[in-house]
C-alpha cells in the first residue's frame, strides 16, 4: 500500500498489485496515494467491469490502457481503446470504459468518492 507521510510533498511508494481491490462505478480498483498529503494526485489500477457513466466536478483523470480491448466513452462518443491508448478526461466529462480493459488511472487532485456524479 501507499506509504503515507506526515510531511508535505514527501515521496510515497505503492505496489498496486498488493492493494486490496474495491468496487467502484467502473469495476474493481486498487487506489494508491488517496490519503497522502497534500492530496494532489492518486493512481489506480482499474479492472473494468460493467462501468457506469459518471463525471467529476473537480478531478481530471487520465486513463492509460494496459491490457485488453474495448472503448472509452467520453460525453457519449466512443473511442477505441487498447494497450497503450491514453485518454485525458477533464472535469464535467461524462465517461465510462467498455469491454475487458485493465487501465492505469491518474486522478488530479486525488480521487474522492464525494466527487463522483451520475445523471438521473
Amino acid at each position: 500500500m501507499a506509504a503515507p507521510s506526515t510531511a508535505p510533498n514527501a515521496p510515497a511508494t505503492a505496489r498496486l498489485d498488493a492493494i486490496e481491490p474495491r468496487s467502484c462505478s467502473c469495476g474493481q480498483t486498487r487506489r494508491a496515494f488517496v490519503d497522502v498529503e497534500p492530496g494532489t494526485a492518486s493512481v489506480h489500477l482499474l479492472d473494468v467491469d460493467a462501468a457506469i457513466s459518471h463525471y467529476h466536478r473537480k478531478a481530471t483523470e487520465i486513463y492509460v490502457v494496459l491490457e485488453g480491448e474495448g472503448q472509452v466513452e467520453l460525453d457519449g462518443v466512443t473511442h477505441e481503446a487498447g494497450p497503450m491508448s491514453a485518454f485525458l478526461i477533464p472535469p464535467g466529462t461524462r465517461h465510462r470504459a467498455i469491454g475487458e480493459l485493465r487501465a492505469l488511472v491518474v486522478a488530479i487532485p486525488a480521487a474522492d468518492d464525494e466527487d463522483e456524479y451520475f445523471d438521473a
